[in-house]
């Protein structure tokens, strides 16, 4: 099969679901081909019991290079209409990586531009190579960064995230870490090592507190400190109902 028709390699071993961009001649840029493989990918991994953490990494030289700019350079004759319905569908898909009840580890390496970067922030966990750099070039090619502003603003916070959308610098991985849109930064011969006990840290952790914390976490968007620490209480209450949890308290009194 070509590249076109498989822009994302998946496998799944020992919990840990991994979703390889695999564009590598396009710096595994975003089409729209690849946006729905990544949509059809996270369908499986909420339905796959097996599968208890999404890795989300790039072949070749990038991790991602943002859009595809024939796509892009082709949707200028498109109507508002059409565009609007692509653009919403990668902002779904960000979505959907928040909404997964279960942690996405984005592992990146060499650059992650606009909606590359995108998926990075929109993971909940980022390891970065020590030589990663991250940026957001719309605003340098006539562009607006608008998919991926929403998670940026959050991320980096106004002043730091105006910034980058502003000039559209790239950032190198120890100042992407420092801005809040990757978690570690590693040297590059220990990526893999470190993302693999990561990965492997969390399946050994319990799925239904890994869903529970996560949801919590980004269900306090945008909520008073009332709120919540009432919605706290509802998630610290069903989770002392699911099994794992009186599995483990019985497992720790044991000792």
């Amino acid at each position: 099969m070509t590249e076109s028709t498989v822009p994302l390699r998946t496998a799944l071993a020992g919990g840990v679901f991994t979703l390889t961009l695999d564009r590598p001649e396009k710096r595994n840029a975003l089409n729209a081909a690849m946006v729905e493989a990544l949509h059809a990918a996270l369908e499986r991994a909420d339905l796959d019991a097996e599968a208890r953490v999404v890795v989300l990494r790039g072949t070749g030289k990038d991790f991602c290079a943002g859009a595809d700019l024939d796509e892009l350079l082709a949707s200028a004759d498109l109507t508002l209409a059409e565009n609007e319905a692509t653009a919403l569908r990668l902002g779904a898909l960000f979505g959907r990586m928040r909404a997964l009840p279960k942690p996405v580890l984005a592992v990146v390496h060499g650059r992650a531009l606009a909606g590359g970067a995108g998926l990075v922030t929109a993971c909940d966990i980022a390891i970065a190579a020590a030589t990663a750099q991250l940026g957001y070039p719309e605003i340098q090619r006539g562009f607006v960064p608008a998919m991926v502003m929403t998670l940026l603003r959050r991320a980096a916070g106004e002043k730091a995230a105006l910034d980058l959308v502003l000039t559209g610098r790239l950032l190198g991985a120890e100042e992407a870490r420092a801005t809040g849109l990757v978690s570690r930064v590693v040297p590059d011969p220990e990526v893999d090592r470190e993302a693999g006990a990561l990965a492997r840290a969390l399946t050994a952790a319990s799925p239904s507190a890994l869903a529970l914390t996560k949801q919590l976490f980004y269900q306090l968007d945008g909520r008073s400190a009332e709120d919540g620490v009432a919605l706290g209480a509802r998630i610290n209450a069903l989770a002392r109902q699911t099994p794992d949890f009186r599995a483990a308290i019985a497992q720790f009194l044991k000792r």
